[in-house]
């Protein structure tokens, strides 16, 4: 990671499905928020590198805002393993001690076959590296951009799930020789 690199994180759409169900990489986005879109391309720097989560929410938000990104597996949302494809009001009902447990400690819990919040740290820390020196944008999910934030303030992962990330919010954080700085978080755009 040589030089330093702007990064304007972007949340990809609300989900085209059920409410409150653990998504599965395939789950398309809802593009029908044209104005939010409109602000967000004019927000976002031009001739920049732009990377993306490889699940299709995140490639439909790139290419709706104009972008054809890098796929960065890295970059994916937290692997809930078992619990994906479900309802977490059905998990909850159904899904005894384990699923209660997980809430008990959700940032370092891992659900059956799946992974904690503290490993999508670790591994968003991987995909950051790979970042290219200059301005990049990055259409992922909620839970990448609070784990770049845990990388860029040194977080813990308990501090880094308190970050509210909407769907297609702005957050800008820059990897400087120096350290990082965060210039915004969450910003929703008109």
């Amino acid at each position: 990671m040589e030089g330093d690199a702007f990064l304007w994180l972007v949340r990809h759409a609300v989900v085209d499905g059920v409410a409150g169900t653990i998504h599965a990489s395939d789950a398309p986005a809802d593009l029908s928020d044209r104005p939010q879109l409109d602000a967000l391309r004019r927000h976002l720097p031009q001739d920049a590198a732009s990377y993306a989560s490889p699940s299709r929410r995140t490639v439909d938000t790139a290419r709706a805002l104009g972008l054809d990104p890098v796929l960065v597996d890295e970059f994916r949302e937290q692997d809930f393993g078992d619990w994906t494809g479900q309802r977490h009001d059905d998990l909850a009902a159904t899904g005894g001690h384990e699923y209660a447990t997980f809430w008990n400690e959700p940032a370092r819990s891992r659900p059956p076959r799946g992974e904690s919040f503290e490993d999508q740290i670790a591994r968003v820390r991987r995909g950051l590296d790979r970042i290219t020196a200059g301005p990049a944008t990055l259409v992922v999910h909620s839970g990448t951009i609070r784990a770049a934030l845990s990388v860029a303030l040194d977080l813990t992962p308990e501090a880094g799930l308190r970050f509210v990330i909407q769907p297609l919010s702005l957050t800008r954080i820059d990897r400087l020789s120096k350290g990082w700085r965060v210039v915004s978080v969450n910003q929703r755009l008109a």
